[in-house]
């Protein structure tokens, strides 16, 4: 087993009607002035939000409402946000929704702790992240883990660059978890939620450090349970026992517990993030669309790797290696198109890019080719252009 430091203080409160238990978690953070963030208006109809205020108002804890988040968060949103965080004086953010609302949460959770600093320099690197207001979540699509996990992602509209930040002080003190919340949800929605989930766990499965026995266990069981139970909810989405499973996936796919004792890759991750930074598209689809691609283009500098996992994880037992890693990625993909999901750029709905858009989102990945992404292979900007042509067919 390799060095590894793990933290994950979130709260986790999973069942039925946990929603109920708002006001409770809230004061055991010791908060007395919540800020709502949440999206556009699904928790409004539903009776959710509803459900949260009226707990709030029971113990007598303040709130104030920050709705309309949208897909891939905004910079400018966040900002908003933080004003109306520091003028209510919130000691807590609390985020009613999926993985954009819970990023904003954090983001506005970041600023208001430091209003002096602009959000986006913790962002871009310019300012060190040391402190947030705490953040609940009350999580209603399985899909990002951000609810446990240590990141938040915004999109910069002036610019076009969306990207990601880390510290443990991000990391939610509690997440409320009901699978039956999450029953309403669109297939589009919910297929790229799975994929997301899948993805979060493959991104920290192919590095190249080895020796990490049960880390590989844990991680071979949480991309089979997604697989099985994403088709299962895919078909049928009030089927609670597979949308339980599916959540908690979402959970520890990107708590770092599927990726101890070794680095994140997240090449897909920074090759998606151009193209739902520069076209508005959906992350998990964004993924999809390349994740074959890159698999391509760097299987062969772990053949055992790619083969391994298509032996645990989809019982692909073919004695040649070379053919048992490349069907493991056809297995992924034809995996994806069950779901509906792209698995080109051209089916991405954008249609098949002019070539220098492709550099234009390669280089801005790579700083401008000042440095190298991934550690599977650390791609360059040619690297990701490569991948980008690979994936630009329809």
């Amino acid at each position: 087993m390799q060095s590894f430091e793990q933290y994950m203080p979130t709260r986790v409160v999973f069942g039925r009607d946990t929603e109920k238990e708002c006001a409770r978690l809230v004061k055991k953070c010791g908060a007395s002035r919540v800020m709502l963030v949440y999206g556009g208006g699904s928790v409004v109809k539903s009776g959710l939000l509803n459900t949260i205020k009226e707990s709030l108002e029971e113990e007598e804890i303040a709130y104030t409402e920050f709705g309309g988040v949208k897909p891939n968060p905004r910079l400018s949103f966040a900002r908003e946000g933080v004003k109306r965080a520091v003028s209510f004086d919130a000691d807590m953010i609390l985020g009613v929704g999926g993985g954009s609302v819970i990023d904003t949460a954090k983001a506005v959770a970041l600023g208001a702790a430091s209003p002096e600093t602009d959000i986006w320099e913790f962002w871009n690197g310019d300012e060190k992240i040391t402190k947030a207001l705490p953040v609940g979540v009350v999580l209603t699509l399985a899909a990002a883990g951000s609810e446990m996990s240590d990141a938040a992602v915004l999109t910069n509209e002036e610019t076009k660059v969306k990207a990601g930040a880390h510290d443990d002080v991000l990391r939610p003190s509690f997440a409320v978890m009901n699978p039956k919340l999450a029953y309403t949800l669109p297939k589009y929605t919910l297929a790229c939620g799975i994929v997301d989930i899948l993805m979060h766990t493959l991104e920290r499965y192919f590095t190249p450090v080895k020796g990490n026995e049960l880390t590989d266990e844990i991680a071979e069981g949480v991309m089979r349970t997604i697989i099985r139970n994403g088709r299962a909810v895919y078909q049928n989405p009030a089927d609670y026992d597979a949308m339980s499973e599916v959540m908690w996936c979402g959970s520890v796919s990107h708590n770092n517990l599927t990726g101890l004792g070794r680095p994140k890759d997240f090449a897909a991750h920074k090759l998606g993030h151009e193209l739902g930074g520069m076209f508005d598209e959906a992350h998990g689809a964004t993924l999809s669309a390349v994740w074959g691609s890159w698999a391509r283009y760097v299987y062969r500098l772990d053949i055992d790797r790619f083969a391994d996992y298509g032996k645990k994880v989809w019982e692909i037992n073919l004695e040649d290696k070379e053919e048992a890693a490349l069907a493991s990625i056809e297995r992924t993909e034809a995996f994806f198109r069950e779901l509906n999901m792209p698995t080109c750029i051209g089916e991405l709905g954008i249609g098949v890019q002019p070539d220098e858009v492709l550099k234009k989102m390669a280089y801005s990945a790579t700083k401008q080719d000042t440095v190298s992404v991934a550690c599977f292979k650390k791609l360059t900007a040619r690297d990701m252009y490569e991948i980008y042509k690979a994936a630009n067919h329809k």
